[in-house]
């Protein structure tokens, strides 16, 4: 069992220095009595690599509906990493949560991803306690959840699951259209964040996004163009615990959904 377990982790290493992570169903609109599988992705421009069902990485997999939360079921270094049997129609959420994974990144790197993913006040705070040019050395969570949709599906999706850092939809996916506007409230630790950068990403044009910056409510609106598959993203980053060896932590939220085109 240490020998799998050890050969899970390496495997699942050179994957998680990447950065987008995101759930993908094999369907979105599975009909009831339907297996589904989650395949877990990482990567970047909607562009993943497979990540295997490593149960060090795991804190949270599970499926919620309706008739309440039930764990995805899948063995050691499967790919897909999950599979759910939908019994009910309804919405239903597919939720994962990480356990921490440590980085570390040289300065210019460092920096570059911290712009990237709009977190200009950690580069302040590097700036200012002279740390510019000094290594990110962080760990990072992932908050991943996907939503799918069976039959008449018009309740369920404003219910948080409880994840570190969270975004919640204030508006049905299956119930909008091309060219409709999502609102939704980005939570950490339960209550509202400002000031996150949201993006939104089509599968099918990833080149173009959608952004958005939370307001002190915690709340963005972002209109997206085309139907599809859309990945939802955020990333916040605070100082880390002086006994994580780590100088920051980090949380990954996303959130994937088909829109009608």
């Amino acid at each position: 069992m240490k020998r799998l377990t050890l050969a899970l982790l390496l495997l699942a290493a050179p994957v998680a220095l990447a950065h987008d992570f995101w759930i993908e169903p094999s369907t979105f609109r599975p009909a009831a009595g339907q297996i589904v599988s989650a395949r877990l992705r990482v990567g970047q421009k909607m562009q993943g690599d497979p990540v295997p069902r490593v149960p060090p990485y795991i804190e949270r997999f599970f499926a919620k509906g309706n008739a309440g939360e039930n764990p995805m079921i899948g063995q050691p270094g499967s790919e897909p990493a999950g599979l759910m049997r939908v019994n009910e129609p309804g919405l239903h959420w597919i939720g994962y949560q990480s356990t921490p994974t440590p980085l570390t990144q040289d300065a210019q790197k460092f920096e570059n991803y911290l712009r990237d993913e709009g977190l200009d006040s950690i580069i302040e705070k590097r700036a200012k306690s002279g740390q510019t040019n000094v290594e990110g050395r962080e760990r990072f969570y992932r908050c991943a959840k996907s939503l799918l949709a069976t039959g008449d599906a018009s309740t369920g999706f404003e219910t948080p699951l409880g994840f570190t850092l969270e975004l919640v939809p204030h508006a049905n996916p299956y119930a909008l259209r091309a060219g409709g506007e999502l609102p939704l409230t980005i939570l950490f630790r339960g209550k509202p964040l400002s000031n996150v950068l949201i993006v939104a990403m089509s599968k099918d044009d990833p080149e173009h996004t959608v952004r958005a910056r939370s307001d002190k409510r915690g709340r963005a609106s972002l209109q997206l163009p085309r139907g599809g598959f859309w990945l939802v993203k955020a990333v916040h980053m605070e100082p880390a615990p002086k006994s994580s060896g780590s100088d920051w932590e980090s949380w990954w939220a996303s959130m994937t959904f088909e829109l009608a085109k």
